[in-house]
């Protein structure tokens, strides 16, 4: 299969396979005239990289788990624990996340509720059209 028909099937960019190969998730073979050529599976393969990348997970963990992923042989040593441990990085993001909406709704409340204690008039001088 070439590299046109496994990007539209598997619905990723001819770039994305290009990346994917630098990255040793995806192989292919040369024909004569110097095409990539992919074996069966592949449009399987690329969408399985797709669904590790969407959960979070580095190329580096990408690498690691896709071939238990695609049964491609034993269950490497490891492999729970690196995804428990690329969850925990996650939620951690997570949580830094909420606090910085957090401090960003207060932010908010406090520059447009002229009730707010802590109110302050959103600064206006030097903008255009004001004095």
């Amino acid at each position: 299969m070439r590299i046109g028909e496994v990007a539209e099937q598997a619905g990723v960019s001819v770039r994305a396979l290009r990346y994917y190969e630098e990255q040793r998730l995806l192989g292919s073979t040369r024909t004569g005239g110097g095409q990539r050529q992919y074996q069966d599976g592949a449009v399987e393969r690329v969408r399985m990289i797709q669904k590790l990348y969407a959960a979070g997970l580095s190329s580096r963990l990408v690498r690691e788990v896709l071939p238990r992923c695609m049964n491609e042989g034993d269950v490497p040593y490891g492999f729970t624990e690196s995804l428990v441990t690329e969850r925990a990085r996650i939620d951690r993001r997570i949580n830094d996340l909420t606090a910085v909406r957090a401090r960003l709704d207060e932010i908010i409340a406090v520059s447009t509720d002229p009730s707010h204690p802590q109110y302050c008039h959103p600064v206006r001088a030097g903008l255009p059209g004001t004095a």
